[in-house]
Formats: C-alpha cells, structure tokens, sequence
C-alpha cells in the first residue's frame, strides 16, 4: 500500500477543518501512486483523495502540478481538482508533508488496453495538449534527453547484472540520441507518465486523466511517443499498430501533426523507451529488501527500443508521412 505517512485522526480533522466538508466519516489508504502517501476520504459531503507529498516531489514543484490540474479542469478537461480552503489555498501541510485534497475521479484503469481505449486516449492527450497552451507556469523536463546520461552513469556499470552487454548496447544508444535529438519540434506542457494506470474509464469513454507529477514542459510529440509505448505493446512484447493507428488518427484529428513531428516520431519513441528503460533498470538494481514496491522488468522496454530502432518512417506506426 503507498502509505509512506501516516495520519492520526486528530491532525486529519484539524487539516480537513478549513475545508467546509463537513463530518469526516472515514478514511483508509490507498494503493495508487509509488511516489506519495495516498488516502481515500469520505465526508458528509462526498468523496475526496488526500495526497501526502514524500520526499521524491519536491515542494517547489507542487504549485506547477497543482495549477496545471486547476487550469486543464477549466478548458474542460477531464481530470481531477485540486480543492481550496477558506484561505484559497490549494496546498496545506499534514504529518509535517506537503497535503492536497483531489476531487474524487470515477473510473477504472485498462489492464489491457484496445483500440477503442487508444482512440480516446489520443483525442483527449490532443486536447490537454491545446489546453495546456496558455498555462502560465513551467517547469523542465528532468528525465528528458538531458537528464539520461547522468542516470546511465548511476547503473550503467551494473547493467550487464541485468542483461549481458546491456550496458555497452545502452551507451551506444545514447550516443545516438544525444546526437540526433530534434530541438525545434513544437513545444508544451506534456503530461510525460500518460500510462494506462494514470487513465480512468467508464465503459469504453474515457472518464479522466490523473496523476500529473512528472507533468512538464517539451516537445508535445514526445508525449504521443510515451503513449506508443506505453499502449500499444501486447504483454508478449510485440507491436500493435493497431493500437498504435487509433491512437494517432486520432491524436491528429483533435490537433494536427507537422511534418517534423511526424519524421521525428521514431527517434522520440526511441528516446522514450530509453528514459523508461533507464529509470526501471536504476530502481532495480536499487531495490530496497524488503520493500513493498516491486520495481518493473527494465527489459520490457529494451525489447520497445529495439523495435523503434528498427523503424524508419511512420508508416511502421499506422501513419503516412
């Protein structure tokens, strides 16, 4: 369960206080989210969820995902809001943390996800997408192509404890990205973790997108190559361009792609299974004993990079250039 804090009943009612709830009637932890402490409350006035913010988010970054949240919620944008209090503050502190109170999303994630799930996925990441245009703060990308050489040399000496040659397979991978990573593709936040656990379905409609704490500002077709591999692999490893067509057809009918965005779109997915494969290999061979989160295969996305390495247009993707 991703409960790092916990929370005694007297400082929760003090906390939950300003926000005019009324009654709280219970609360439990939850086990969505690997970076915070989450709880699912009940009030005389409804439902809400109470994020705790652990060490790994740091503070000054609370105000750009707070605010993108608040401000996609305004364009109509399907995902949850962070709640004020009598003050108009949206962040407060509880057990010595960071706390937010979410509105409450319905829905359910898509263990496996189909055609008709990526169709609605692209629609809706195009009009977060032009949603988030005018959104006035920003934040870097910390895992984008810069961040990814000082994580290969935080395990790339152990790589081969994983995969035998991996590490010398990674350093030559990213000599290539480093090198060929486009600069001038149009730019905006992008949500950078759009993973079918951070989407909510009712029946086949999407219902909202949530989790927007590696949210950031970069290159918006880089957020679509996240999707590629996020969505569009079957467990066995192969590629469903099926999936792969639905999401960008319908992506590009909400809002269009340029021509450098779709030429780059290989090399983006490249980069994109590397940053996955790089964090994934790092938590690996950092996992703690005991620890109640098992950290995911790195050689998933190993198997992704080795696919788009192999594509040359976007043809492969479902897509003409």
């Amino acid at each position: 369960m991703a409960v790092y804090t916990e929370v005694a009943d007297d400082e929760l009612e003090a906390f939950l206080e300003p926000y005019g709830l009324g009654r709280l009637l219970s609360y439990k932890g939850i086990a969505e989210g690997v970076e915070n402490s989450n709880f699912m409350l009940h009030t005389d006035k409804g439902i809400y969820f109470l994020t705790l913010y652990e060490k790994r988010v740091a503070r000054e970054d609370l105000p750009f995902f707070l605010g993108l949240m608040n401000h996609l919620a305004a364009k109509g944008i399907a995902c949850p809001v962070p709640l004020r209090n009598r003050h108009g503050e949206m962040l407060g502190e509880l057990a010595g943390r960071p706390a937010a109170l979410i509105s409450y999303l319905e829905g359910v994630s898509i263990r496996r996800p189909q055609p008709r799930h990526c169709t609605e996925l692209g629609g809706a990441l195009a009009a977060f997408h032009i949603g988030g245009r005018d959104f006035s703060l920003t934040r870097e990308n910390a895992l984008g192509v810069s961040g990814w050489r000082p994580l290969l040399e935080s395990c790339g000496a152990r790589a081969d404890e994983v995969a035998k040659g991996l590490g010398a397979e990674l350093e030559a991978e990213l000599e290539i990205l480093e090198r060929e990573w486009p600069g001038a593709l149009p730019q905006g936040v992008i949500h950078a973790d759009l993973f079918p656990d951070n989407v909510f379905f009712i029946g086949e409609k999407l219902s909202g997108v949530f989790d927007f704490y590696f949210a950031c500002n970069d290159a918006l077709a880089y957020d679509l190559a996240i999707c590629l591999n996020a969505w569009c692999f079957e467990a066995d490893g192969s590629f469903n361009i099926t999936k792969a067509r639905a999401l960008l057809q319908a992506y590009n009918a909400v809002r269009p792609l340029d021509a450098a965005e779709l030429a780059a779109l290989p090399l983006l997915a490249r980069g994109s299974a590397m940053r996955f494969l790089l964090t994934r290999l790092y938590d690996w061979l950092n996992h703690p004993a005991g620890a109640f989160v098992k950290p995911k295969d790195p050689l998933e996305y190993l198997k992704r990079l080795r696919f788009h390495r192999g594509v040359t247009s976007p043809a492969s993707y479902g897509l003409d250039a």
